[in-house]
């Protein structure tokens, strides 16, 4: 699984290298761009969580639930997406799930007025988050496996739609009116959709997924033991920066008493320094080896959460420590889609692309959850701060023995 091993798993064979490259680079800030434009769709319920619970008298725990659940259905979706571009191309799926994600939106921000039509529009408004699982296979294709590390840190970018979304989208709302920062989003959807049908290609000696056996395929995928590993590793640490996006406004504006404006500039900033850190983390990878990235990250996640769990003053301890959360955060997601591509089979990349996604996203869905019942159980986040600290310490753990070993087999 180690980032220099590349037998098998390259799609295109060494007599394409040439036409190969002939402009990976236009295609790679495409995925980018897309993956981008549709997180930022798909982030667009957690700036409003507050005002959402405030004019239908939520619970901490429903608020945390409306903006968690676009995250599960995102998460699970990708399993599905990622197989399906293993089969026709992210020529044809990202202008397709950019398309399709238009409805949830217009949907939640015209017709959604109740906590349950909140609820339904963001189920939907969760295919904007399979786009991830659209962009890496398409990126792998471009790239040789000793540049993939970086391009996929490169193509990791796209979290940064969720950083437009905390610092646009209150802005937006209060400048010109509770729907447009929809309608804006729905046309930005569209326009990407038109621009990705006319100007994605497939790399030169792509060979696509078989037909038939959608779902033997993904289990048989499942089963490998690259799938599982890295499915934990992504759970924990993209996971935590989902979770963090979604829930961090929240838990700032009830922790700190921070205003809904304030607390979605610093969630912006959180978010950016993430997106910013995922290419470090891909390129760090393939230098010194993305198991080394990753336990070095995991030590940073494992320190500062314990210290946000005595909810330190926010300047300068809570500040520190939330951005040294987002850097490591970054860099762990970075670091094991740089193992995906050289472990995964050929044909299988977008099939295990999916499942490592859908557990990335799974893991945010959970811990936004588990804040809001502590909180409104005990009145403090320290207790779900506990309970990061300890999964990413057995996380580290986990990476030092059966994914170091693993790994050196590979």
């Amino acid at each position: 699984m180690g980032t220099n091993q590349v037998s098998n798993t390259s799609i295109t064979t060494p007599s394409t290298t040439t036409a190969r490259h002939t402009r990976p680079g236009a295609q790679l800030a495409l995925a980018a761009v897309g993956f981008g434009v549709n997180f930022w769709a798909w982030a667009l319920l957690s700036p409003l969580g507050k005002s959402y619970g405030a004019q239908l008298h939520l619970t901490s725990f429903q608020v945390s639930f409306l903006v968690a659940i676009p995250v599960v259905v995102g998460s699970l979706g990708r399993v599905l997406v990622g197989s399906m571009t293993d089969r026709i191309g992210a020529r044809i799926m990202f202008p397709l799930v950019s398309a399709l994600t238009i409805i949830p939106v217009l949907f939640i921000g015209l017709v959604a007025h109740s906590y349950l039509m909140l609820e339904l529009g963001g189920f939907v408004l969760g295919l904007g988050g399979t786009a991830f699982a659209v962009g890496v296979p398409h990126v792998n294709q471009w790239f040789a496996p000793e540049r993939r590390g970086t391009a996929l840190g490169i193509f990791g970018l796209g979290m940064g739609g969720t950083a437009i979304s905390a610092f646009t989208t209150v802005r937006i709302r209060d400048a010109w009116g509770d729907d447009a920062p929809f309608i804006l989003v729905s046309v930005v959807l569209a326009v990407y959709a038109v621009v990705a049908w006319l100007l994605l290609r497939e790399a030169p000696g792509t060979q696509h997924a078989p037909a038939g056996g959608l779902w033997a395929r993904t289990w048989s995928t499942f089963k490998m033991p690259v799938t599982l590993q890295l499915s934990w590793l992504y759970a924990i640490g993209f996971g935590g920066f989902v979770a963090f996006s979604v829930y961090l406004p929240t838990f700032l504006a009830n922790a700190y008493g921070l205003t809904q404006n304030d607390a979605a500039l610093r969630t912006a900033g959180f978010v950016v320094l993430a997106v910013l850190m995922r290419p470090v983390g891909g390129t760090l990878s393939d230098r010194v080896g993305g198991i080394k990235v990753s336990v070095v990250a995991f030590s940073v996640v494992t320190v500062l959460a314990a210290v946000v769990a005595f909810q330190p003053p926010l300047m300068p301890v809570g500040t520190i420590a939330f951005l040294g959360l987002a850097a490591a955060l970054g860099a762990s997601s970075g670091a094991t889609f740089a193992l995906v591509a050289p472990a995964a089979p050929a044909d299988k990349v977008g099939a295990v692309t999916g499942i490592v996604g859908a557990a990335g996203g799974l893991g945010g869905f959970i811990p936004p959850l588990i804040l809001g019942a502590v909180y409104q159980a005990h009145g403090t986040y320290g207790l779900g701060f506990a309970l990061l600290a300890a999964t990413a310490l057995l996380t580290l753990l986990f990476t030092l023995g059966p994914v170091r070993r693993s790994a050196s087999r590979a």
